[in-house]
């Protein structure tokens, strides 16, 4: 039996405001009144790599699995969040992971200076996952990984390794979570993608129970 005190959304929120990873598509909702007269609906406008989102093997090959062909467990169960605000690097490293004792199957989120500074705005130099970091993940076979930033992958990086090697194993990544005022330490995690077809990626509501 789990009894649960807290339930902390790490989502960011999906409005006019909301800051796209550019050259993604824009976000556009629009209200639009029954032809009764006596409802209201919205024609949402979204890429799957919007906000809070989760990134699926057809992310990176078109072959691979979409979303709604991912395992459930790999979306929701126990996780960590580990702290990495402190690194001076602008990547999150080898050395940096092994300093968290990682272990084996267990799905992990990222805070990182990303979240203390916000998604008000895009920020070119966000901290990101290295390609040894990833690497790494995969030899502990996490179920997931999840960062405070638009993409795992540096920005404008020729190395594509953090989102190759994670996804072509099935690991799922989670993006765009912010994480200012969750410490690190030990949680239950639901973030559920919608049950698209063959999709490479889908956003998502994502929270952490204490």
């Amino acid at each position: 039996m789990f009894i649960f005190t807290k339930i902390i959304d790490i989502s960011l929120p999906l409005d006019s405001k909301t800051v796209i990873y550019p050259g993604n598509p824009p976000l556009k909702i629009s209200t639009i009144k029954s032809s009764s007269g006596t409802s209201f609906h919205s024609e949402i406008t979204i890429g799957s790599h919007t906000a809070t989102h989760l990134d699926a093997p057809r992310h990176i090959d078109s072959k691979g699995k979409g979303v709604g062909e991912i395992k459930l467990d790999n979306f929701m169960g126990n996780c960590r969040v580990l702290d990495f605000t402190k690194i001076k690097s602008e990547g999150i490293r080898l050395e940096d992971l092994k300093e968290k004792k990682i272990r084996t199957g267990e799905r992990v989120l990222f805070k990182t200076k990303n979240s203390e500074r916000g998604f008000d705005k895009f920020y070119d130099d966000f901290v990101y996952l290295s390609g040894e970091g990833a690497k790494y993940l995969v030899t502990k076979k996490v179920k997931l990984v999840g960062i405070d930033a638009w993409s795992i992958k540096k920005r404008g990086g020729g190395d594509n390794t953090p989102h190759t090697v994670l996804l072509s194993k099935n690991i799922s990544i989670l993006e765009g979570i912010n994480l200012k005022d969750v410490p690190e330490g030990e949680y239950f995690l639901i973030a559920l993608p919608l049950k698209f077809t063959g999709l490479d990626g889908s956003p998502v509501r994502a929270v952490l129970l204490k």
